[in-house]
């Protein structure tokens, strides 16, 4: 039986990481890994590891994250000025999702999406 799963994503530096990921409302329940971090908000886990010589500019990492409220984060967002892809503003797609994404320090796509009616 699958229970969750919980991408594991490159990162460069803990510290900027773990500040762009709590300025979405995540947080850190054991950071005692140095070259490792997990954040947690609701149901949703993000693993990252360190790569100090990533080249953000290469880095196609990503994950899709479900949620409810999707407008809701989405004005957070705008109003704490993260790092929005040209294309990542909110709309609604064809496939009948509600969506937006971010670019975190390391240029990890994060979309947010939300089923609508």
């Amino acid at each position: 039986m699958l229970l969750a799963v919980c991408p594991k994503l490159p990162m460069r530096d803990k510290t900027s990481t773990r500040a762009f990921y709590e300025a979405l409302g995540f947080i850190a329940p054991n950071d005692s890994y140095p070259d490792y971090l997990m954040m947690n908000r609701d149901q949703v886990e993000i693993h990252f590891f360190l790569y100090p010589d990533l080249n953000p500019l290469e880095n196609y990492g990503m994950c899709y994250i479900r949620i409810s409220g999707v407008d809701a984060l989405y004005e957070d967002a705008v109003r704490k000025q993260l790092n929005f892809p040209k294309a990542g503003h909110i709309e609604t797609k064809p496939w009948r999702q509600r969506e937006f994404s971010l670019l975190d320090p390391d240029m990890n796509l994060l979309t947010f999406g939300e089923a609508v009616g």
